[in-house]
C-alpha cells in the first residue's frame, strides 16, 4: 500500500512513526514555511528551504528503520554560545546537500540513501514560503478587528485568535506558491493519504494552500484520512473543539473531501458533534485511545497505527476488509 503523509514538525513525526507500522511504502510531504530557530537562520543566511521539518521526517524514518543513532545525531543540537549554537546536525547536513546538489528533491533523495531509510521525504514546494495570518483579538478597542501578521513563528505564537491563513512565495511576490512536482505525483499515485496531526494553521492547512498540491488532494482516488490533534494549541487553536478543526479545514478548502477522521476518544467532549462534522467533509469519525499514556499531548505510535488500520479496514496482516469508504465510524 502506497501511503503519503503530509504535515510538519512533531505532528508529522507522529504520523510517520504510526504509518510505518501499517506499510513500508511511505512518502512524507513536508511544509517549508518555517522561519524560526535554526531553520530560520539557515533560510535567511543561505536562501535555502528551511530544513527543520524535513529533518523531523528523516528522524522518524530512521528510528523506525532501526537507525536510532542516525535519528539521535540528526536531532542533536549544538550547545555553547558560538555560531553553531542551536543548530541541529540534520539541518546543517541538509543545507549542505541543498547547496552542493542545487536541487532540493535530489538532495533529500540523497539524504535517504545516506541514512539508509526506506521512506521518501519531499518538500511541498521547491521554494521557501511565507505564512500570512488574519488574526482577531489583538485590538483592545475592537476585539473582532482583523490584523495581518506574517511568518510561521508569528502566526504560531500569536496571543490572538487565528481566523485564516494564506501562503505566499517569497522569491516571486504575487505568484501563487509552486508545488513540488514529485509531491503532486506522490499524492495522485497514493493508495492512502494522511493529513495531520500538527500545528493546524502552520503545518496542516498550508498543504491545502499550494494550488498544485490542493488540486492533487482533491483529485486523487486515494483514501484520505485526517488525524486530529490530542489537545488544542495555545495561540493557533486555543479553545477549538475537535469539530472546529474540521470546520476551519473546510473553510480553507471547501472542495476537499475526506474518508476518515481519527481522533482520541478522551479528547472529544461530544462524539456526536464530531461525527456530524466528519460527515460534512464526506467521511466518518473513528475514535480510539491513541494518546500516549505516559506523555501528555503525544500520540502513541502503536495505538495510532491500530486506529489507522481500523479506519482503512485493514487486518493485522494488511489485507483489506472494506476500507474507510465503506465502513461505519466507531
Amino acid at each position: 500500500m502506497r501511503a503519503v503523509a503530509l504535515g510538519g514538525g512533531h505532528g508529522l513525526h507522529a504520523t510517520l512513526s504510526a504509518v510505518r507500522r501499517v506499510t513500508p511504502d511511505v512518502t512524507a510531504i513536508v511544509t517549508v514555511a518555517d522561519d524560526g530557530g535554526s531553520s530560520g537562520r539557515l533560510r535567511r543566511e543561505l536562501g535555502l528551504l528551511p530544513p527543520g521539518d524535513l529533518r523531523q521526517a528523516f528522524a522518524a524514518f530512521a528510528a523506525e528503520d532501526g537507525g536510532t543513532l542516525w535519528a539521535e545525531v540528526f536531532q542533536h543540537r549544538f550547545g555553547g554560545d558560538g555560531a553553531l549554537a542551536g543548530h541541529a546536525v540534520g539541518n546543517l547536513l541538509l543545507a549542505g546537500l541543498f547547496e552542493v546538489l542545487g536541487d532540493p528533491v535530489a538532495a533529500l533523495d540523497e539524504a535517504c540513501r545516506l541514512m539508509g531509510v526506506s521512506g521518501r521525504v519531499l518538500p511541498m514546494s521547491p521554494e521557501p514560503l511565507e505564512i500570512v495570518g488574519q488574526v482577531s483579538g489583538l485590538d483592545s478597542e475592537d476585539p473582532a478587528a482583523l490584523r495581518t501578521i506574517r511568518g510561521q513563528v508569528a502566526v504560531a505564537s500569536t496571543p490572538g485568535q487565528v481566523q485564516r491563513v494564506s501562503l505566499h512565495s517569497t522569491r516571486s511576490p504575487g505568484r501563487p506558491p509552486q508545488a513540488c512536482e514529485e509531491a503532486v505525483a506522490a499524492v495522485l499515485n497514493a493508495d492512502v493519504v494522511f493529513l495531520g496531526p500538527g500545528s493546524w494553521f502552520t503545518s496542516v492547512l498550508p498543504h491545502l494552500l499550494v494550488p498544485g498540491l490542493h488540486d492533487a488532494l482533491v483529485k486523487t482516488t486515494a483514501t484520505k484520512v485526517l488525524v486530529l490533534n490530542l489537545v488544542p494549541q495555545p495561540g493557533e487553536t486555543a479553545g477549538f473543539s475537535p469539530e472546529r478543526h474540521l470546520d476551519v479545514l473546510f473553510e480553507h478548502a471547501p472542495d476537499l473531501r475526506v474518508d476518515a477522521v481519527i481522533a482520541d476518544r478522551d479528547s472529544v467532549p461530544d462524539p456526536a458533534n464530531l461525527r456530524r462534522a466528519a460527515e460534512r467533509l464526506g467521511g466518518r469519525a473513528h475514535l480510539g485511545a491513541v494518546g500516549d499514556p505516559e506523555v501528555a499531548g503525544r500520540h502513541d505510535p502503536d495505538a495510532l497505527a491500530r486506529c489507522m488500520r481500523e479506519a482503512l479496514g485493514l487486518g493485522r496482516d494488511g489485507e483489506h476488509g472494506g476500507g474507510a469508504k465503506g465502513r461505519e465510524g466507531q
